[in-house]
């Protein structure tokens, strides 16, 4: 399929006649972390289903819904589920939601997710601010013919992960119960977790947390020129780390042990853009 300007427009026109205005921040709720959703003042719901070109959300712990209202006195819309390319997507379909919240007039876009720690300094419930990523595996998401409309072919990715948020996102965090760190995160497809040799050698590349998703978010807003703000939870000490299995189950109960402080604190970020 030809992903065409006007593609993305027909799923921003359906929106924008749904909604009486026009958000400020997009944010992403990875796995788990979706009672941030609850922070949310007068919500607007709507299902990623009835969103014409839109993805569906295959993960059971994914909402599938885009979810509009007010956080911290600012006008948010928040992505209730994401979309990954071990659910069978092609890497070039992940440029949807970003690009439809792009047309939506977002000016930024945070992204969370659910991450293995590398780092040995580490440990489940503390929070990575995202400095840089690493992506060995899979295409680009801009793969294939460019779209000028969003931007240029070929574009600089130096300062994707914004210098300014990830200030705003460290000073932010001064008051929270969690532990903050900032660091370098490397991307797996999945859905299987790493192999321990895959996390050595991710230790050796400089990697301090490893995930399934956010780089094709973060790829796709750089290349439209969102400022971009990526906070990975770290919910298990990734393979190898410590004896033991990784396991779904432990993400899940991580994510949900913390989502309260977490989304105080994403409230209070929000709040301070």
């Amino acid at each position: 399929m030809a992903y065409t300007y006007q593609f993305f427009q027909e799923s921003a026109d359906y929106l924008r006649a749904r909604v009486p205005f026009t958000p400020d921040t997009a944010i992403v709720l990875g796995s788990c972390l979706g009672p941030f959703a609850q922070n949310i003042q007068d919500p607007i719901v709507i299902d990623y289903a009835d969103i014409p070109n839109f993805l569906l959300s295959t993960v059971a712990s994914h909402a599938g819904k885009l979810i509009f209202g007010t956080v911290g006195g600012k006008k948010v819309v928040c992505m209730s589920g994401r979309f990954h390319s071990y659910e069978g997507y092609d890497f070039e379909q992940l440029v949807i939601p970003i690009r439809v919240l792009k047309l939506l007039g977002v000016e930024r876009v945070i992204l969370t997710n659910a991450s293995g720690g590398v780092n040995t300094s580490y440990r489940p419930g503390d929070i990575m601010v995202i400095s840089d990523h690493i992506k060995l595996n899979g295409p680009s998401p801009l793969r294939g013919p460019n779209v000028e409309e969003f931007g240029p072919r070929f574009f600089d990715v130096s300062r994707m992960y914004t210098p300014e948020l990830r200030e705003l996102a460290l000073r932010c965090a001064q008051d929270s119960p969690l532990t903050f760190h900032e660091g370098v995160y490397m991307f797996f497809p999945g859905p299987q977790f790493e192999t321990p040799a895959e996390i050595r050698a991710a230790r050796i590349l400089g990697a301090d947390a490893v995930g399934m998703s956010t780089v094709t978010e973060a790829l796709t807003a750089a290349h439209c020129g969102l400022p971009v703000l990526a906070l990975a939870v770290i919910t298990n000490m990734a393979a190898g780390v410590t004896p033991g299995p990784v396991t779904g189950e432990e993400v899940d109960d991580t994510a949900a042990l913390i989502a309260g402080p977490f989304s105080a604190y994403l409230e209070r970020l929000v709040a301070a853009l």
